[in-house]
């Protein structure tokens, strides 16, 4: 990075920002640029001389072109032919990458905003460009919450934390850690549903990558565009699927985004390593295809052997680019291409999905850790599903695996205590034929049922569980009939945001009269219920994938295998102490969250490690205190 001083370089600095269309007075012939970054001094003299006396030449021609008395851009008086210069003919787009003055200050990765020491000032020319006032970090994130609890819209709030990421990263997650429980909701869900619904009004800056059918053929080209070239962790959506709120197409970047600030604020994996990417292959949402303000494809979405084509070239370039120990976690992919992704992909790349996978995980650990308040083993429950998509089977498969780890049955045997119910009603073994092919397995002997009142009442489940992405589908008559049978019934309303969200924590803890154990996929307030205060867990995948990611990237894994996430839910279900289980939680704070994905990566890597899947070798000694020593930290860097 260079930095310029000294009027010689502003007037060459400007004769290079005005795009060679602006008349300035040549520069001498040497500029001395210094170079802090290799503390070594450079003459950048022919350079500046080719570029000045092109401009110049340029400058003459435009003089005895201009109509002095042209108004071009508004009635002002287009004094140096810029306007003019711009319409007539291209313009070279230059740019200089400067390491002080106004530059840094509008560098995100750099800027400190009024902690730039009085040092600092002076060595980067930032006198007069800020106060004279200096502040710590410290301040400047409780002005900060200050400023963002005024605002009494969520989605202000989210525009607001973005504006701040792309102004000054470092505060953006100094401010998120510190103040996590509060602003998680803003920067994830529920808030971020809405910000993917408006993503086109509200759209400043791009934040990723956006690969396109237009890109088909050159994508390995689109990876090299962007900026850093270390990248670990990508979160890929096609849009499709968005939580509960079907195709947003392009619209859907506001996924990898959040789940990347995740990454970087819970699990400590560097911001410059983290690229969210958007693949765009149209939407069938007219709504979206109508409004004017919407930014991807205006056609219908592509299927079939194009969509296929298209992702395979993806997933090459990526490992091509990047190598084969960068992690690539699918989100919110739709049914029908979710599991047959992770199925491909999963035996010749890094490769996760969290809405099968992390969903999965963060509910077992949470049906583990409610085991210390109903009793009994895994295998000792029955379980009921509402919904039987993506998370629905990929939880209902990891209950499985986990319960057939711990008795020894096949997992075939173990899948008979899980029930599921999807849009047509219980799945059972007389609709085989007709069922997608991940919901076979759960297509066991019982009679025809057609909705899930009626299932809750044949299967008589001990914990119950929705996935559905319907809202208000836990009638009180289903919470009633849970409550008639269980003595403390584990509900778990797992559908986001919370409008999709099948219950509220209000009305399972009224239903049940205080007995239910309770935990959602969206956050709710506290519950107060015959003098008592319930507080509702939140079975948030941020629990898992951020713990995960880093303990995958610790050990320089090439492969996600089931065990490592057996591994990661385990090490979750323990971090629950007595005292949340006292208030009704099944998970634990996440104030602690840096603590526990510290946990989880130490218990993801040492399985890499026995499975022989890792490569960073020789292993560590103690997997906790090496991932919390990898961990990005947010604190300001001091400038020579």
């Amino acid at each position: 990075m260079l930095s310029l001083n000294g009027s010689t370089s502003l007037r060459w600095k400007e004769s290079c920002i005005r795009r060679l269309g602006t008349p300035r007075r040549r520069a001498p012939a040497a500029v001395t640029l210094p170079v802090r970054a290799a503390g070594v001094r450079c003459q950048a003299s022919s350079r500046a001389i080719a570029m000045e006396s092109a401009a110049a030449t340029h400058e003459d021609e435009l003089e005895a072109m201009m109509d002095p008395k042209s108004t071009v851009g508004g009635g002002v008086k287009d004094t140096y032919g810029e306007d003019s210069a711009m319409e007539d003919q291209q313009v070279t787009p230059w740019t200089l990458s400067v390491a002080s003055g106004y530059t840094l200050l509008r560098d995100p990765h750099h800027n400190k905003g009024l902690a730039f020491s009085e040092k600092e000032r002076d060595a980067h020319y930032l006198r007069g460009l800020l106060p004279p006032a200096v502040v710590s970090q410290e301040l400047q994130v409780k002005k900060l919450m200050h400023n963002i609890r005024q605002y009494k819209v969520p989605l202000q709030r989210y525009m607001a934390m973005m504006d701040l990421q792309e102004m000054n990263e470092r505060l953006f997650y100094k401010l998120l850690i510190d103040n996590v429980e509060e602003l998680l909701p803003v920067v994830y869900t529920p808030t971020v549903g809405e910000a993917c619904q408006k993503y086109g009004s509200i759209f400043r800056r791009p934040q990723g990558l956006y690969i396109s059918l237009k890109e088909k053929g050159k994508i390995l080209e689109v990876l090299k565009n962007w900026p850093e070239k270390n990248i670990q962790v990508i979160v890929v959506t096609d849009g499709e699927r968005i939580l509960g709120l079907g195709d947003l197409g392009c619209q859907g970047m506001g996924i990898p985004v959040g789940k990347l600030s995740l990454y970087t604020a819970l699990g400590g994996l560097r911001p410059s390593a983290c690229l969210p990417i958007t693949i765009d292959v149209g939407t069938n949402n007219e709504q979206l295809l109508n409004d004017d303000f919407y930014i991807g494809l205006r056609q219908k979405r592509a299927r079939g052997q194009e969509y296929a084509d298209l992702l395979d070239e993806f997933m090459s370039a990526v490992k091509q680019n990047y190598g084969e120990k960068v992690l690539i976690q699918f989100e919110d992919f739709a049914n029908h291409n979710a599991f047959d992704l992770l199925a491909k992909y999963s035996k010749s790349h890094l490769v996760f999905n969290d809405d099968i996978q992390g969903t999965a995980s963060v509910v077992l650990a949470g049906l583990v850790a409610s085991l210390k308040l109903v009793g009994g083993t895994l295998a000792e429950h029955t379980y009921l599903f509402l919904g039987a998509g993506e998370a629905g089977t990929g939880i209902a498969e990891l209950i499985a695996l986990e319960m057939s780890r711990q008795t020894n049955a096949p997992v075939e045997e173990c899948r008979k205590k899980i029930w599921l119910v999807d849009s047509k009603g219980l799945i059972v073994s007389s609709r085989k034929e007709s069922l997608q092919h991940f919901k076979k397995p759960w297509a066991h002997e019982h009679g025809t049922i057609n909705n899930l009142l009626d299932a809750v009442q044949a299967i008589k489940p001990t914990v119950l569980i929705g996935t559905s992405g319907v809202g208000k589908t836990f009638t009180q008559d289903v919470v009633e009939a849970m409550a008639s049978f269980n003595e403390k019934p584990i509900i778990l309303s797992l559908s986001n945001p919370t409008s999709q969200s099948e219950c509220t924590a209000e009305e399972a803890y009224n239903w049940s009269k205080g007995r239910a154990i309770f935990a959602s996929g969206s956050p709710f307030d506290p519950v107060e219920y015959d003098g008592k205060t319930f507080v509702p867990g939140q079975a948030n995948n941020a629990y898992i994938f951020p713990g995960l990611g880093l303990g995958l990237v610790i050990s320089g894994a090439i492969r996600v295998h089931d065990d490592m996430l057996l591994a990661a839910s385990e090490a979750l279900a323990q971090q629950v102490t007595q005292e949340n289980f006292d208030k009704g939680l099944i998970y634990p704070p996440f104030s602690n969250i840096r603590k526990i994905s510290a946990h989880i990566a130490a218990n993801v890597a040492a399985k890499a490690y026995e499975l022989g899947l890792a490569t960073r070798l020789p292993r560590p000694e103690n997997l906790v205190e090496y991932a919390e020593s990898c961990m990005y930290t947010p604190a300001y860097h001091s400038y020579r």
